[in-house]
């Protein structure tokens, strides 16, 4: 168990243990009971587990205003909203994943519950090792112009690094005919693991002529680990500039996680609807970039409610705009080839 804290405060050992048992049993009754058989997830029980997941974050939000008051509470549905924003562009490149290798509908879930399943394992090792590298990489203070700088060199990088993917996640790179074959992680898979040509039911593993083969389902679920990995390079820093307690920010990007399948099943068919959505995550990380600089070099701060109603009037308008205005002639869908069952 970790023990969750910052040199801000100490949370509850039952808060913490709450959460603990909450998850495990959750991840349980997931596979085990509510998802026992394979099957295709329809729009209406996807709706019903985002409902489902976004208020069970919202009331730990609730019992963490209880706990630690209404700053330790903005700072929970800041990062947890941008987490949750961010994840975005992981629904997009899941969608290239599972059309790309032929995925049935019926064993996707099973992939997106054994992807969550190691991402619960890396974020925790992110943020741990990130709150300890931001301690062990303060500056020494100096004076400049009658003024003293005390800053942070990891946060400074952190603060131009997301400036820069901000900057860059403007431009909006048609993806949709990615070859996932050159993945670096496909290579390396292939030479650890001989994989038999064909997928057999939900089985990651088979043995054929007395020989241990992996299938093509478990070679997908190693891409979607990998592909959490390089986004968590990006949404990893850009909780940093919420709060550096690790309680926070462990949890609030463990919700936004454990919804993120449910919002796969719902939004992978409504993706041309939000074409908009990643200007509005590009302003996002530039100004989680411009914050975290100004926090770090300046010392201007802006405050969790600020910044949590910044986020969240972003993506509303983002999300608006993608409704309201018309496509132009040169604009084209992305057919995600999948069809809602509802």
């Amino acid at each position: 168990m970790f023990l969750f804290i910052s040199h801000k405060q100490a949370h509850h050992p039952l808060i913490i243990i709450g959460f603990a048992v909450l998850i495990i049993l959750m991840l349980l009754l997931d596979l085990g009971v509510f998802n026992k058989k394979s099957h295709k997830v329809s729009s209406r029980e996807a709706i019903r587990w985002s409902l489902f997941w976004i208020s069970l974050a919202f009331l730990f939000a609730g019992l963490i205003w209880i706990e630690s008051g209404h700053v330790a509470a903005s700072d929970f549905v800041s990062a947890y909203l941008i987490e949750k924003a961010l994840s975005m562009d992981n629904i997009f490149v899941f969608i290239l994943i599972f059309r790309f290798f032929s995925v049935p509908e019926e064993y996707q879930h099973k992939v997106l519950f054994y992807g969550i399943i190691g991402a619960l394992i890396f974020r925790a090792i992110f943020i741990f090792a990130g709150v300890g590298l931001i301690k062990l990489t303060y500056l020494p203070p100096f004076e400049l112009n009658g003024r003293e700088y005390h800053i942070n060199l990891l946060l400074a990088i952190f603060g131009f690094f997301l400036v820069y993917a901000g900057v860059k996640s403007w431009r909006h790179d048609d993806q949709t005919s990615k070859d996932f074959s050159k993945n670096w992680i496909v290579k390396i898979a292939h030479r650890l693991f001989p994989f038999s040509p064909a997928y057999s039911g939900s089985r990651f593993f088979i043995r054929q002529a007395g020989r241990l083969m992996a299938t093509p389902l478990f070679l997908v679920v190693l891409v979607i680990e990998g592909t959490d990995v390089i986004f968590a390079v990006d949404s990893i820093p850009a909780i940093f500039a919420i709060t550096d307690d690790p309680f926070i920010l462990y949890t609030s990007n463990i919700f936004a996680i454990l919804g993120l399948r449910s919002l796969y099943f719902l939004f992978a068919n409504l993706m041309p609807l939000f074409r908009f959505l990643h200007y509005g995550l590009a302003f996002i990380l530039t100004f989680i970039g411009v914050k975290m600089l100004l926090a770090d070099i300046w010392g201007i701060e802006i405050s969790s409610p600020l910044s949590l109603s910044i986020v969240a009037v972003v993506l509303l308008l983002s999300v608006l705009a993608s409704l309201i205005i018309k496509k132009t002639g040169k604009e084209q869908s992305y057919d995600t080839g999948q069809k809602t069952n509802e």
